[in-house]
């Protein structure tokens, strides 16, 4: 801490990030070994926090993140997007495909943001906004894929980074798309869309590497 800083607000965004790295909640005791503070004050901030819906507790004591926060996290979507725009239209261009970046937002892909190449004859429209089920599309696939456990060392070398579909939101459209990584609080994947039979053969690295830029821009 520094002479600048405010440590109860320092505090309060410590708890804040304990609960959001629980998914069954902490009760103010366990929140008190954990910041170093007795339990007053761990009660100061939660109820301040609760005063704000940022932190609710259940029946049993224990707290856990509070739907304020979905209200905060709507307004990440823009810098997530200006963060992403640089890696999306040098794949747009590169693959000649539509380009875009999807997040999770409950059980389906949101689309935050679409970049279409310039040079093409016809592509994909696809544009911001769009939603589908995690479980159709290239996009939404990359994301369960990266949700599954870490494979056991020397398992399936060889197996791709990236997830391929043919026509699964569109007829006669393919996409590619592979999966944020190492993004705190982000869950997402960086793809194209493209009408093809095939996704050509290198459109799938290319896109993992567009997927690493977009997380370390967001990083």
């Amino acid at each position: 801490m520094t002479a600048e800083t405010s440590q109860t607000l320092d505090r309060g965004l410590r708890v804040l990030k304990l609960l959001a790295d629980t998914d069954h909640g902490l009760t103010v005791t366990e929140l008190s070994h954990k910041l170093g503070v007795n339990r007053t004050v761990v009660y100061r901030l939660l109820a301040t926090l609760e005063q704000h819906a940022l932190v609710r507790r259940d029946l049993g004591g224990r707290a856990r993140v509070g739907l304020g926060v979905l209200g905060l996290g709507r307004q990440v979507h823009p810098l997530v997007r200006e963060a992403a725009m640089p890696a999306l239209r040098a794949l747009a261009e590169d693959i000649g495909a539509t380009a875009h970046l999807t997040l999770v937002d409950g059980a389906e892909a949101l689309a935050v943001a679409v970049v279409e190449p310039t040079w093409t004859d016809y592509h994909v429209a696809y544009r911001a906004g769009f939603r589908h089920p995690l479980e159709r599309g290239a996009a939404g696939k990359a994301i369960l894929a990266a949700r599954r456990p870490p494979r056991p060392s020397g398992e399936d070398p060889d197996a791709p980074g990236y997830t391929l579909t043919h026509g699964e939101l569109e007829a006669g459209a393919c996409g590619a798309a592979a999966p944020l990584l190492g993004v705190t609080g982000v869950e997402g994947s960086v793809g194209v869309v493209m009408l093809a039979d095939v996704v050509p053969e290198r459109v799938g690295e290319r896109v993992m590497h567009a997927a690493r830029e977009v997380a370390e821009a967001l990083r």
